[in-house]
């Protein structure tokens, strides 16, 4: 049986979801701009909901989400939603009455920086309000009531009586959304129970599900990061309840979370917590260098909560009493090439090491550090722990054992210090305090948000493949601990359980060869490249390219199957179904039914012709835009299936999917760019430097492996550092790319003898272009500088040239269209007046298979 989240992303992909309502993302707070998996989370849901098939009654989901990934906004949004179906009755509870409070200030506390709502919330002209209410007898029924509880605090109430607290009167006759976060707490009755977890089940969870089963109407949201589904009873349990599913896996492959690292170290307890500090401060001037004002923060982890004020007073006196000679011989000491980069930098800032203790004296002084289990004040530093990010809260350090383990979302912490040597693995498994460490490393995890250009995503790493950039350290958290082979394992299988494998990535140098660099092309020579810019889209007459001339291709289910006969060795033979492929283009099928067309473009509002003039002010009718050529008209679709003859149902199911993709693209314009055609200079070796890069488990001769590697195809193997017209040690490129290496290297000796210098440079995103139709950014792979010497100065070609995939050949036309209007369009702009004379080409894609003949033609212009 197939998880519901499978169900519904098939629904979803066979163009029957819902979109998510306009109302649900302008009643959010807009500083949290809603992310492509959050829209589907919502997507998902409403899609489920709203299908009666499918959706039970009384209806409970589960929405399995990263840490970090923003499941109370996805709560605030649901809110909105399931308010406009009627629903005003809203019971959030959790197992800690600690993330009770932080929960309240983010629904209620409109000056609260993580507040989720909009200031004004309006639906359909009705302004709502949000109130908080201790049982729904006299909710507001133009308003979202919300009761806010603790699971235990919940069963106390409806059956100890009180006065003014939750009964069972409350759900008898009124429909009621009860929402449940960190809900893995809920799942006790689907684990085997010792006698006390039993007792506790039967009471507290028992009356959650009382509750839910009183009234055919409600609804149960669970949200949790750790739904353990290798667990065969959760796993029935839920396999028909998880409406969505976004692990930490998928968080952090997408780029959402920070990159984590261990700095494991023989230092002392005192020289670890030091070495933390140092790095603390390294990070806070990175980020004051890049105006980001944001202040990094370190959490000291103690054992046991006895342990923790010792601790916490012990490296409070380190701290007080720091010398310029501890930290010096920190620096001396430690093997961490991190630790030397943070050196480096003080070093080259001239920061010294008395200038960097007094900082760190100040900077982590007693009033700026603040212990999480301390029972003084509890609410108050709850709120304090969760706005460590306000520009007005004063702490640096954090000490706590186990209380921030769930709950707590701060986005600033860097750097995790574990303040004990000791080990609880049984049988090689990691022990519970372990899995404790890497579930807090998972929550430490959360990016900190920042840009630089406006180009950058805000909400995502920037800078993988970028090592020596300045700014990777402020998207990566340190866990300094004992350096312990045993304990090391142990934690990374502990962190692979929840998603984070530190094992696979491998680092690559990309060196420039002595030779380039002493050659006057890299001392003193230019390389041209433009910018993009803001445009009225009063000029915009059609779709983006990578829309409009993409094609798509749509499959639908073929009958192929299989019959065999078990324990017997004859071969399996599966029995063919015939198919077919139609190639076809909207306009086409305009053409043979236009009401097909017109009827799928009705289901996505974002094609409402006010919508569409909005965006494309040229417009003049939705027939145009079906129709054009520079519209919906020339987008091409290929469709298999098992009928010779498409049926309108086909025709329009296709239909559908393709204007999905199309309808998302629209609604994501928000400012319309443009590339300049003039192409500045820049100094070749202010761009191209040496670089080292990440790569993820890179195998059998593709990306991350040398081009000189046993893997690699033996009509591509080239041992690169011996070719002086590569400008770079060796290629780690795709195998697409070494291939072209290989292909240009049978014509190197044609051109060396039509031009002085001969260089192919690999582009590892150091440079970017944009295309002169809409601005998008490219980075095309390589760029081929060639040199002529002539009497009065020189004579210079740039070209640049992007080998690409048989299977993107088409994707990304786009970036080939702009690579060929290059040569006639591009006017290289040098900020001084000289003899030289400076061309700037693109070629045809390289592919071997599929444009050899193309790029033969434009080696050959460049030869004769």
């Amino acid at each position: 049986m197939s998880f519901l989240y499978e169900k519904i992303d098939t629904l979803i992909e066979s163009g029957y979801s819902k979109k998510m309502p306009e109302y649900i993302s302008s009643n959010l707070n807009p500083n949290f701009e809603l992310r492509p998996y959050q829209i589907r989370a919502f997507e998902s849901f409403i899609t489920y909901f709203e299908n009666e098939h499918l959706c039970k009654k009384p209806t409970q989901t589960l929405f399995h989400m990263a840490t970090g990934s923003g499941k109370t906004l996805i709560m605030a949004g649901l809110m909105l939603y399931l308010y406009k179906q009627g629903y005003r009755n809203f019971l959030f509870f959790v197992n800690l009455s600690q993330i009770v409070q932080k929960t309240k200030e983010n629904f209620l506390n409109s000056i609260s920086s993580k507040y989720l709502f909009n200031e004004e919330i309006n639906i359909d002209g009705e302004i709502i309000k949000i109130k908080e209410v201790s049982n729904f007898q006299y909710s507001d029924d133009s308003a979202i009531n919300i009761c806010f509880t603790t699971t235990q605090g919940l069963h106390a109430d409806m059956w100890g009586m009180k006065e003014n607290s939750l009964s069972v009167d409350d759900f008898e006759n009124q429909k009621v959304v009860l929402i449940s976060d960190e809900a893995h707490h809920l799942n006790a009755d689907t684990k085997r129970m010792n006698k006390e977890e039993e007792e506790n089940y039967r009471s507290w969870e028992y009356t959650v599900h009382r509750i839910f089963d009183i009234n055919r109407d409600n609804i149960l949201l669970e949200f949790t990061a750790t739904c353990n589904l290798e667990e065969p009873l959760i796993k029935a349990e839920y396999e028909n309840k998880i409406v969505f599913d976004y692990p930490l896996y998928k968080f952090r492959a997408d780029g959402y979370s920070k990159e984590i690292k261990t700095l494991r170290s023989d230092l002392d307890v005192e020289g670890r917590a030091l070495q933390a500090l140092i790095l603390s401060q390294y990070r806070y001037k990175v980020f004051q260098d890049y105006r980001q004002n944001i202040k990094p923060v370190v959490f000291f982890k103690s054992r046991l909560v006895k342990e923790n004020a010792l601790n916490m007073t012990r490296i409070i006196e380190m701290v007080k009493s720091l010398t310029a000679e501890q930290i010096k011989n920190l620096f001396e000491q430690s093997t961490s090439q991190t630790i030397n980069e943070a050196q480096k930098y003080f070093i080259k800032n001239g920061i010294s090491y008395d200038e960097l203790a007094s900082e760190l004296k100040d900077d982590f002084s007693e009033e700026h550090c603040i212990s999480a289990n301390d029972n003084q004040d509890v609410e108050k530093n709850q709120i304090i722990l969760n706005s460590l990010e306000d520009e007005k809260n004063p702490y640096r350090a954090i000490f706590a054992v186990d209380k921030l383990n769930e709950g707590w979302d701060v986005l600033n912490l860097f750097d995790i210090v574990r303040l004990y040597e000791t080990r609880d693995a049984k049988k090689g498994k990691p022990g519970q305090t372990t899995t404790k460490e890497a579930q807090l490393i998972g929550r430490g995890a959360r990016y900190c948000p920042f840009k630089v250009s406006d180009n950058q995503e805000k909400y995502k790493r920037k800078y993988d493949n970028d090592i020596d950039n300045p700014l990777r350290i402020c998207e990566e958290l340190y866990y300094h601990c004992w350096n312990e082979p045993r304990y090391i394992s142990e934690l990374h299988t502990a962190l692979r359980e929840i998603g984070i494998d530190l094992d696979e990535m491998v680092v690559r140098n990309h060196t420039l060869k002595d030779s380039f660099k002493q050659d006057e092309l890299y001392k003193s020579g230019y390389v041209f490249i433009n910018e993009r810019k803001v445009v009225s889209r009063n000029t915009v007459n059609s779709l983006l390219p990578s829309i409009k001339d993409k094609i798509y291709d749509i499959r639908f289910t073929t009958g192929v199957s299989g019959e065999d006969i078990l324990l017997e060795s004859t071969s399996f033979q599966d029995i063919k179904q015939k198919t077919y492929v139609h190639k076809t283009t909207i306009h086409d099928i305009a053409n043979i039914n236009y009401s097909i067309v017109n009827k799928a473009i009705c289901r996505y509002s974002i094609f409402k012709f006010s919508m569409l003039k909005s965006r494309f002010p040229n417009l003049k009718s939705t027939k145009e835009f079906i129709q054009s050529k520079n519209y919906l008209g020339n987008i091409r679709i290929h469709i298999t299936s098992k009928y010779e003859n498409l049926s309108n149902e086909i025709l329009y199911q296709a239909c559908l999917k393709v204007l999905k993709t199309v309808a998302d693209s629209i609604s994501a314009i928000q400012e319309t760019y443009e590339g300049t055609k003039d192409f500045k200079a820049c100094y070749i070796y202010d761009i191209f430097k040496n670089k080292r890069c990440n790569y993820t488990n890179p195998h059998d001769g593709d990306i991350g492996i040398s081009q000189n590697d046993v893997s690699v195809n033996d009509k591509w193997r080239i041992d690169l550092s011996q070719e002086d017209w590569y400008a770079y040690e060796d290629n780690y490129g795709t195998s697409e790319e070494k291939s072209f290496v290989a292909y240009f290297k049978k014509y190197v000796d044609e051109l060396k003898q039509k031009y002085d210098k001969v260089y192919l440079l690999r582009n590892e995103r150091q440079l970017a272009i944009y295309s002169f139709d809409d601005g998008q950014r490219f980075e095309p792979d390589y760029l081929l500088f060639l040199h002529s010497s002539k009497t009065d100065g020189y004579e210079q070609m740039q070209i640049f040239i992007e080998p690409k995939g048989s299977h993107l050949l088409e994707q990304d036309k786009w970036k080939e269209d702009f690579l060929l209007q290059i040569e006639k369009s591009a006017t290289p702009v040098t900020t001084f007046a000289d003899d030289n004379k400076y061309k700037i080409w693109g070629f045809h894609f390289y592919n071997e298979q599929n444009r050899e003949i193309e790029f033969d033609n434009d080696m050959k212009k460049i030869i004769s």
